[in-house]
């Protein structure tokens, strides 16, 4: 277990942090454990999975906008599968590519494995006659952080 989920205090998800920082966050008692690994202690805390906010944060700013586009984001809201065949992605594929005046959003990027990127080329889905297994859509905070 690498990473621990944090939530607000009404359980919301905010984020994830590394186990020492959620540690840290228990000993100065801005968090508590919400869920932890059964018989797993480190310390006298058991080994957490997810922490709860004891004061509530207002988190207005995240249902704005929504998240800026990251690759690193892309990758997340597609599982980390290509749209095209299914296979593990490791690349970031323009639907409109750059060269057309195409643009770093979510709805014009998918996550794609890098034979179907470089098969694709600088072609739409529909010119390279590979169309699309999902729609790429603008994903909400706690999509991101669920994951």
């Amino acid at each position: 277990m690498d990473a621990v989920l944090v939530v607000n205090a009404d359980l919301g998800p905010l984020h994830r942090v590394t186990v020492q920082h959620a540690i840290r966050m228990l000993c100065r008692r801005v968090a508590e454990i919400h869920e932890a690994e059964p018989d797993q202690l480190i310390g006298v805390f058991p080994l957490p999975r997810v922490v709860r906010l004891v004061r509530y944060v207002v988190t207005r700013w995240r249902f704005s906008a929504g998240p800026a586009w990251s690759r690193a984001g892309v990758l997340r809201r597609d599982g980390r599968r290509c749209a095209y065949c299914d296979a593990p992605a490791s690349t970031i594929d323009h639907i409109l590519p750059r060269s057309r005046g195409g643009r770093n959003t979510w709805k014009n990027t998918t996550a794609a494995c890098y034979e179907c990127n470089q098969r694709k080329g600088d072609r739409t889905p529909g010119e390279a006659g590979m169309p699309l297994r999902r729609e790429p859509v603008t994903p909400s905070w706690a999509a991101l952080a669920g994951r």
